[in-house]
């Protein structure tokens, strides 16, 4: 099978010619539809993501597909089921092994695109706004990175939750994705005045941050007494730096927010909440938003969309037809 492997953290991935795997006793092989890309497949190419699997190993962190083959343990599953999946890796391949407990039907409605484009971006922003942040009716939440593929979600769920939506993009095109995508007032990351204009609306309650840098400064000048900030990931590369007294003034909360993690310690968690989500989408409240969608052999070049910042929402690899 065809599968897109990387085999050396100091050269690009390839798409290498391996053999099909075969489920182990708690798996189910799937052949694989779609995969949704994320930042963090940017960073398991070089080897720095908190969770990169030993070399070689094949990108692609959550997939789409039909189960085809079981382990023998396995009996929650049949065989042409439609699952979805956060396996970690292994997505950017024709076929893939992945645990069961890691597998989650799909409802009749989604098709195979929003599938691989579901879990982890709207994993994120649900358990990081309600479970951690405890976001209400009537917050002011700041979207940082609000065009992205996790940032899009904010803003989507913020609104669901009743927030008053603020969201911060780079250039014309991407603000107005996010303004149609629900967001109250939008704001361009490069506007010297972004801090005037987050005060001006009545300063900050919750700050959903997957940027870091200059705008994690802008938004931590900018929040009120008790307000909340999670810390979803550092797209900027510049890890901020915070000044333990100046938490203290305002009685601000940092969350820093993982969740796969969740899947590890509190997996319970991350069930109740995707059964929320995927009954949103049931009912029609949430849908992702894919920017672009590439074949198995372009696999590269929508990872170089990625990490180049080119992408709006989600970007997917079809890797078969259904």
């Amino acid at each position: 099978m065809k599968a897109f492997q990387v085999t050396n953290f100091d050269k690009n991935p390839t798409i290498e010619n391996i053999p099909e795997p075969n489920p182990k006793p708690n798996q189910v092989r799937l052949k694989i539809m779609s995969c949704g890309l994320n930042f963090a497949d940017i960073l398991l190419i070089n080897g720095t993501y908190q969770e990169t699997p030993p070399l070689p190993f094949v990108l692609g962190m959550e997939v789409s597909g039909v189960v085809d083959a079981l382990g023998s343990n396995v009996n929650k599953f049949a065989i042409g089921d439609r699952v979805a999946v956060f396996g970690g890796h292994g997505g950017l391949a024709e076929y893939g092994c992945f645990d069961v407990s890691r597998c989650v039907k799909l409802i009749s409605e989604m098709n195979f695109d929003d599938a691989a484009a579901f879990q982890i971006a709207y994993g994120t922003s649900h358990l990081a706004l309600g479970y951690k942040a405890q976001t209400k009716p009537g917050d002011t939440l700041l979207v940082l990175g609000a065009s992205g593929g996790v940032g899009l979600t904010a803003v989507q769920l913020g609104k669901l939750m009743g927030a008053r939506v603020v969201g911060v993009a780079r250039g014309t095109e991407k603000m107005e994705i996010v303004k149609k995508e629900g967001a109250d007032y939008v704001f361009d990351a490069d506007d010297p005045n972004l801090i005037s204009h987050l005060k001006e609306l009545g300063g900050i309650d919750v700050v959903y941050d997957a940027v870091g840098g200059d705008q994690f400064k802008s938004a931590f000048k900018s929040c009120n007494p008790e307000a909340r900030i999670i810390l979803i990931g550092f797209a900027s590369g510049n890890l901020p730096q915070l000044k333990a007294n100046h938490l203290l003034v305002k009685n601000i909360t940092v969350h820093g927010f993982y969740w796969g993690g969740f899947l590890q310690f509190k997996p319970n968690v991350v069930t109740e909440s995707l059964k929320q989500l995927f009954e949103w989408y049931e009912a029609d409240r949430i849908k992702p938003y894919i920017s672009h969608k590439f074949t198995l052999d372009q696999a590269e070049d929508a990872l170089n969309l990625l990490k180049n910042r080119k992408s709006t929402g989600k970007v997917v690899v079809k890797i078969q037809e259904s």
